[in-house]
């Protein structure tokens, strides 16, 4: 474009604004070396006080250097200047070509729409743009276009050579720890003999107990430590030992290089819409590439295999069933092995007065209806228990001696990880002792540094022979003939091992895991179980139905009898009082009181004692005044005075009364009446 043109598109308006020059180099190698592109950047500045643009009026964005241009994320200085332009503050953005602004069509075209909605100019190596202008425009979003187009074909460039080594094996990637290129980039185990021994330990442990936790607690409780290399920062390649952890155990045993494996593509990543890059793991028949046996590992691909198995069995998480759930440390035996006999679906534990339940609560959960079967578990897992004594004692024997060698193995496999942290340590001492000495005596800047690496390197090598000492004297040594002898008779009793306080729940579910595949319940009059075994045996065993809470409760029906011959003779309170005396204990197995012999008589509709004696014919108070024609009083006054006799009736004082015979006297009222004439009387009225 000749300068007559680009002249003609500067308007007072524009000069009025700044100029804004963008320069961006995508990574921090063309930054170093590629400098002439820097330096032709910088030199637009000279472009704009051509146009007419003042020196103090350019202001220079470079704070996206080393950035890529693919997206706006990271990028402050393109947000920036996507602001100012907003804004209105500026006049023409300048940069070497469209690429340097953005390579993506969405950012591009965003900052087209808001320079022409500001009037704002564009300015490449090429030429001056007004994008307000339809021609202008177009020519950009071309330009725009191609941009994209290059960086999509660069990729696929790359992407393309990549694939065609992964596809042989021969692509190099990052390696774990414990593997590593040599001088032929050929994947070899590491020559360090401690780091072979930590990963083999952990994958021996794993396979001894089928859990990554548990493989953590063993290294925790044998104080043993576990490699990892350094993969950023200005210690890159570094070998360092640290505390092992959960997600580390995970790592390792989901990744196939450890069996040798190469594989690519394992990882899609994707673009949010904020620009935040995410991946997610695919399944293995979504990777690129898969090959087996492609370079030494610590395992075997059927190794690798069982593992994934295992893992995925044992995840807690995984489905809506949860089934084969790991091995818990509660009281529950056959915690993720039972099944509803009703529905089918897997059966959870609940804990209730330190007692198993098993409950089939998914309907109730999801549809909030009652739950289909509820029952308590120690009884079953009782029952289970003797089935699995009754069966396997005749192969317990092989059972304790293959247990006693793996745990022989793995002592022994633990003190060579410490024996190999010992000898690292004594030659890190022995180097620092040969630099040092080596170093000019006079060159007190160099040997002070190097006397306190070896001062260091020392109180390490004290630290490590320490731990040692400490493990091997606190560890169990190798067993004797006499000790194997001890523990084989011991373990050919299954069922002592069985029933030994000692033995956790957690290893006994385990044992369980081995032997049974499936436990079903059903209960109705009676609980129904049916195990299957891992050989394809099934056996049905059958309990008696569990009492329930109120049938646990209830008295005893010759209490109930007792009490109610006492209750013809005796009140509430006498009664209880006689059943305590002979030694009769209510539901509860407490001591019985005037309030339980109500209940009682409620619950089972005796007739009080009151009502026995009514019903015998005697009268109350009330009943017997209105027979005799007195008042009720008087007659509690004739009972006070022993003139009639009451039979006590309740606890609460109130008597009741026979009807007195045709003898009976009844007794002189008040004073006795005196007739008028007597002459006595007369004078003492006078």
């Amino acid at each position: 474009m000749d300068a007559t043109a680009a002249a003609g598109k500067v308007t007072r308006e524009h000069l009025q604004r700044d100029a804004y020059l963008y320069i961006r180099q995508s990574t921090l190698k063309q930054v170093i070396n590629n400098t002439e592109s820097t330096t032709r950047q910088y030199a637009l500045r000279n472009r704009a006080i051509a146009l007419g643009w003042d020196h103090s009026q350019i202001i220079v964005i470079d704070t996206d250097q080393g950035q890529s241009g693919a997206s706006t994320e990271g990028r402050d200085g393109f947000q920036r200047l996507v602001a100012e332009v907003g804004m209105g503050h500026a006049g023409i953005v300048l940069g070497l070509e469209v690429s340097r602004l953005a390579r993506n069509n969405t950012d591009w075209h965003r900052l087209l729409e808001i320079c022409a909605l500001t009037g704002t100019l564009i300015l490449d190596e090429d030429g001056l743009y007004d994008p307000g202008n339809f021609n202008d425009r177009l020519l950009l979003g071309l330009k725009g276009t191609m941009s994209e187009a290059e960086l999509h074909l660069l990729k696929a460039r790359l992407r393309g050579g990549s694939l065609s080594k992964a596809r042989r094996g021969e692509l190099v990637q990052p390696l774990p720890v414990g593997l590593i290129y040599d001088h032929a980039d050929r994947v070899v185990l590491d020559p360090d003999a401690q780091v072979q021994q930590a990963i083999r330990h952990l994958l021996t442990t794993f396979a001894a107990t089928g859990s990554a936790y548990a493989v953590v607690k063993a290294f925790a409780d044998a104080s043993l430590k576990f490699p990892r290399r350094i993969r950023t920062g200005p210690n890159k390649g570094e070998l360092t030992w640290g505390i092992l952890q959960h997600h580390r155990v995970l790592q390792i045993l989901h990744n196939p290089r450890y069996a040798g494996a190469f594989f690519y593509g394992r990882r899609r990543e994707r673009r949010g819409p904020g620009g935040k890059t995410t991946s997610h793991v695919l399944p293995r028949e979504e990777w690129t590439v898969l090959i087996t046996d492609a370079h030494p590992g610590y395992l075997s691909w059927a190794e690798f295999e069982a593992n994934q198995a295992r893992l995925a069995e044992l995840a807690a998480a995984r489905g809506s069933d949860r089934k084969a759930s790991p091995p818990r440390e509660g009281a529950a035996l056959l915690q993720g092995v039972v099944s509803c006999g009703k529905c089918g679906r897997r059966m959870t534990v609940r804990y209730r007065h330190q007692k198993p339940l098993y409950l089939c609560q998914f309907e109730g959960i999801r549809n909030a209806v009652p739950v289909c079967q509820t029952m308590v578990g120690d009884q079953i897992d009782a029952a289970v228990g003797e089935l699995l004594l009754a069966t396997l004692t005749p192969l317990s024997l092989e059972v304790a001696l293959r247990v006693s060698d793996e745990l022989a193995a793995r002592a022994e496999e633990a003190d060579r990880l410490r024996a190999a942290g010992v000898e690292r340590a004594r030659y890190r001492a022995d180097l620092a002792r040969r630099r040092y000495l080596a170093v000019d005596p006079a060159n007190r800047l160099v040997a002070d540094t190097l006397e306190a690496d070896w001062n260091e390197a020392l109180r390490e090598l004290a630290e490590a022979t320490e731990e040692y000492e400490r493990a091997k004297n606190t560890a169990i040594g190798p067993l004797s003939p006499e000790t194997r002898a001890k523990i084989s008779a011991l373990a050919a009793d299954f069922p002592r091992l069985w029933n030994d306080p000692a033995t956790p729940m957690r290893e006994r579910k385990r044992m369980i895991r081995l032997l049974v595949t499936d436990a079903t319940l059903t209960k109705s009059d009676h609980i129904a179980i049916g195990v299957v075994l891992r050989g394809g045996q099934s056996h049905q065993l059958t309990l008696p139905r569990p009492l329930t809470a109120w049938e646990l409760r209830q008295t005893d029906p010759a209490v109930i009898a007792a009490l109610d011959e006492l209750l013809d003779e005796y009140t509430d309170a006498q009664s209880a009082a006689i059943l305590n005396e002979r030694g009769l204990p209510s539901g509860m197995g407490q001591p019985f009181t005037r309030g339980m012999i109500i209940h009682l008589r409620n619950a089972y509709q005796l007739r009080s004692h009151r009502q026995r004696l009514l019903d015998q014919g005697l009268l109350t108070v009330s009943e017997l005044a209105r027979r005799l024609g007195v008042h009720f009083q008087t007659i509690k006054h004739w009972r006070r005075d022993g003139i009639i006799t009451g039979v006590l009736a309740n606890d609460k004082g109130e008597y009741v009364f026979h009807l007195p015979g045709p003898g009976f006297v009844r007794p002189t009222i008040g004073r006795p009446r005196r007739s008028v004439q007597d002459p006595q009387h007369s004078a003492t009225t006078r």
